[in-house]
């Protein structure tokens, strides 16, 4: 089983962009459809956005929608997530997940996970 590693969270501010990254170890990358999910302390992980295997079509949590952009380059077996007007509210750890055939919005169907990158916004 593969493993993924992101990298790119850290502290911004209200309105800061960040660019989040998630790297897979194995060349399989493109057979994967990929997502990103969020939790935070005592809530469930929630979808945030997920990619096609080929990366033409995605989708989105609504709240997310016109401002993260989620992307990936099958050259270099890496997932992003850019992350423009930055909220206090998407303060959480932000995860990495691949699953086989199909995208989807349900964490219990992504077989592979990575450890997760902190994201923290202040107003």
């Amino acid at each position: 089983q593969g493993q993924l590693v992101e990298s790119g969270g850290g502290l911004a501010h209200f309105g800061d962009s960040l660019r989040l990254s998630c790297k897979a170890s194995e060349n399989t990358f493109s057979t994967y459809a990929m997502a990103w999910f969020r939790q935070v302390p005592g809530k469930e992980r929630e979808f945030v956005a997920t990619i096609t295997q080929s990366g033409i079509t995605a989708y989105y949590l609504n709240s997310v929608k016109g401002r993260f952009t989620i992307s990936r380059d099958n050259t270099k077996n890496t997932l992003y997530l850019q992350m423009n007007s930055l909220l206090p509210d998407d303060t959480a750890v932000y995860y990495c997940a691949a699953r086989a055939y199909y995208t989807g919005r349900i964490a219990d169907d992504y077989r592979i996970w990575g450890q997760g990158t902190q994201v923290t916004v202040s107003s």
